[in-house]
C-alpha cells in the first residue's frame, strides 16, 4: 500500500511563506533600520542609508523609464565610487542585468562586452574617456546611451555622455516602486572573465548566488556592527566580491576611494577608522612597503581579505606588524568572488609567523553557504586522498555557482560536467580538508588579482614579422604576485629584440598584459609539435608563484 506524504499536502509555498532571495531587499532593509547611518563616504560626500535608497531607487525609475527591464544590460565603466556603489542596486532594482567593465581593459576588449552583452546603457567616468570613445566608436547603430558620472576627483578627459548622472537621477521617481525578481535564478550581473580563450566568457549571475554569497561575506569574515570597509578592491571585479550588496546586509559604512595608493589609504583608515578591507596581495604589498610615518596615529587592527595567488609569508607577516590582519580566500567569477576561506584555527596562534603563513596561504574551506569545495580525479570525480600531496583539480558545487556563460552552451556544459562546476585548477586536499592550490590546468595567469590570457598575449607576440612561436607563462613577481613572461621563437635569419617586441605588444594588449620578460631560443615540443609549457614553467619557477 502507497503511503501519502503527509508533508506534501496543503503545505504549498505561498507570497507568505516564500519570498524571492535577492541582495536589492539587503538595501530596502538598512534604510529603514538604519535610515541616519552613513553608507558612503567619497571626498566631502557622504550620504546616509536613507538617500542612498532613494537614489537607488531614482536610478532604476530613470533606466524604466527609458525602457530598460528584464532582459536588459546596463553596462558601467567606472572606479570606486557612490554612483558605482549604487549601480549594483539601482540597475537590477530596474529588472536589468548589471554589466560591470575592467577599467584596465583595452578598448577591443570594451567593445567586445558592450557588443556580446548588448548592453543598452553605459556609465562612464571622464577618466576613461580615451578608450571608452575608441570602444563606442566600433559599434555603430549599436551604441548604447551612454550616461556621464561627474566626478570633481577625476583627472581632465573628454565628456562622450548624452546626460550627466546627476540629471538622469532627478528624472527619476525617488519613491519607485521596484519589485524583488519574479525568479531568485532570475540574472542579477554579467562578468567576463579572460579564461583561457582570447575572447572574454560572460558569466552569468543570480539573485539568489548573489545573495547567499553577501550573507556568507559577512558570516564568514564575522563582520560587526559599526563597519568600516575601504574600497581598495575594484568594485568591477566579481561584483566587489559581493561585498556593495555584503555591507548593505550590514549597514556598514563604505569608504570609496578613486586609487589604490597608499598615501591615500592610511589617512582614510586614521580619518575613518577603516575596520575592513580586501585586495589582491599587491595592494597589501604596497601597504607595508609605504614610509612607516604614513601609518602615524593608527591604533587599531584592520581586518584584511586577500585572494588571488597567495600572499608570501613576507607580506602576511608584514601585515601583522603594520596592524593589518590577514585572511585568506579563494574563488573565481564563476562562484561570486571568494566562495572558499583559510578559515583560522585557535591553535594555530602560537606557531611560529612562518608556520602561520604557510597554514593562512591555503584555499580553505568552503564558504559559509556554499555547498562544497575540495579537491577531484578529473577524470573520475572521486575526492583525491586527503594526504596534501595528491594533486587532482579544484571542484565546487553549491548555491553560489554562476547559471552558465552567456550565449555559449558548450562553455557552460563543459564547465558543468559531472554535476561540479571544474575551476581548471589543480590542488591538493590536506589531512585538516583545506584545499591547497598547486598548478593551474588553464594558462591563466593572475597578475594583480586579475586574469591574463596566455593565449591572447600570444597572439599579439605571433603578429610581429621576426617572431616563429611563442609561448607565455606565469612568472613569479614579488609585486604583482605574477607576470607575463614569454618564451620566443624567431624566424630564421630574423631578429628583434627583447625592448623591441615589448613595444610592440603595447598598442595590442592592456598595459598589465604585456610580457616583463622575454626570453628567445627554440621552444621545447612533442613529437606532434605542441609546445611543452611545463617545461618553460619549471624554467621561470612559476609554481612558487601560488606553490
Amino acid at each position: 500500500m502507497t503511503r501519502t506524504n503527509p508533508y506534501a499536502m496543503g503545505l504549498d509555498k505561498n507570497a507568505a511563506n516564500f519570498v524571492a532571495l535577492s541582495p536589492l531587499s539587503f538595501l530596502e532593509r538598512s534604510a529603514h533600520v538604519y535610515p541616519d547611518r552613513v553608507a558612503l563616504i567619497y571626498g566631502a560626500v557622504r550620504r546616509n542609508w536613507a538617500d542612498t535608497y532613494s537614489r537607488c531607487r531614482r536610478l532604476a525609475s530613470a533606466l524604466a523609464a527609458r525602457g530598460i527591464g528584464p532582459g536588459d544590460t546596463v553596462a558601467v565603466m567606472l572606479p570606486n565610487t557612490p554612483a558605482m556603489f549604487e549601480a549594483h542596486f539601482g540597475v537590477p532594482m530596474s529588472g536589468a542585468v548589471l554589466n560591470t567593465l575592467n577599467t584596465r581593459l583595452d578598448a577591443p576588449a570594451i567593445a567586445f562586452m558592450l557588443q556580446h552583452g548588448e548592453a543598452k546603457v553605459l556609465l562612464t567616468d571622464r577618466e576613461f574617456a580615451g578608450v571608452v570613445s575608441q570602444a563606442l566608436s566600433t559599434m555603430g547603430a549599436h551604441r548604447p546611451l551612454v550616461i556621464e558620472v561627474e566626478d570633481a576627483l577625476a583627472p581632465p578627459g573628454a565628456r562622450l555622455g548624452e546626460i550627466d548622472y546627476e540629471s538622469f537621477l532627478a528624472a527619476g521617481d525617488p519613491d519607485f516602486a521596484w519589485q524583488l525578481p519574479a525568479d531568485e535564478w532570475d540574472a542579477i550581473a554579467l562578468n567576463y572573465t579572460s579564461g583561457t580563450t582570447g575572447n572574454p566568457k560572460g558569466v552569468v549571475t543570480h539573485h539568489r548566488g548573489a545573495y547567499l554569497n553577501a550573507a556568507s561575506n559577512v558570516i564568514a569574515w564575522n563582520l560587526p556592527d559599526q563597519v568600516v570597509y575601504l574600497w581598495t578592491l575594484p568594485m568591477f571585479h566579481c561584483n566587489g566580491w559581493c561585498f556593495p550588496w555584503a555591507l548593505a546586509l550590514a549597514g556598514a559604512t563604505s569608504v570609496c576611494l578613486r586609487r589604490v595608493d597608499p598615501a591615500l589609504i592610511y589617512p582614510l583608515i586614521r580619518e575613518h577608522r577603516v575596520t575592513h578591507m580586501c585586495g589582491a596581495p599587491i595592494v597589501y604589498s604596497m601597504m607595508i612597503s609605504a614610509p612607516a610615518e604614513l601609518r602615524a596615529g593608527i591604533d587599531h587592527v584592520v581586518q584584511g581579505l586577500v585572494a588571488g595567488a597567495a600572499p608570501p609569508a613576507a607580506v602576511i607577516e608584514g601585515c601583522e606588524g603594520a596592524g593589518i590582519e590577514i585572511t585568506h580566500v579563494y574563488g573565481l567569477t564563476e562562484v561570486y568572488g571568494p566562495s572558499a576561506i583559510c578559515a583560522r584555527q585557535p591553535s594555530w596562534q602560537g606557531l611560529p609567523a612562518e608556520e602561520r603563513a604557510r597554514l593562512n596561504g591555503r584555499q580553505g574551506v568552503s564558504y559559509p553557504l556554499q555547498q562544497a569545495v575540495t579537491v577531484l580525479d578529473a577524470q573520475t570525480l572521486i575526492q583525491v586522498p586527503a594526504d596534501g600531496e595528491t594533486i587532482g583539480e579544484i571542484f565546487f558545487r553549491g548555491n553560489a555557482v554562476m547559471k552558465g556563460y552567456l550565449k555559449n552552451p558548450s562553455a557552460t556544459e563543459e564547465a558543468f560536467a559531472g554535476g561540479w562546476f571544474h575551476t581548471g585548477d589543480l590542488g591538493v586536499l590536506h589531512p585538516d580538508g583545506y584545499v591547497k592550490i598547486k598548478d593551474r590546468s588553464k594558462d591563466v595567469i593572475i597578475s594583480g588579482g586579475e586574469n591574463i590570457s596566455s593565449i591572447e598575449v600570444e597572439d599579439a607576440l605571433h603578429h610581429h614579422p621576426a617572431v616563429l612561436s611563442a609561448a607565455v607563462v606565469a612568472q613569479p613577481d614579488t609585486k604583482w604576485g605574477e607576470v607575463p613572461c614569454a618564451f620566443v621563437e624567431l624566424k630564421a635569419g630574423r631578429a628583434v629584440s627583447e625592448a623591441e617586441l615589448v613595444e610592440f605588444c603595447r598598442p595590442l594588449l592592456a598595459r598589465f598584459k604585456v610580457p616583463r620578460r622575454i626570453v628567445f631560443g627554440e621552444l621545447p615540443k612533442t613529437s606532434t609539435g605542441k609546445v611543452q609549457k611545463f617545461l618553460l614553467r619549471d624554467r621561470v619557477h612559476s609554481a612558487s608563484a601560488i606553490d
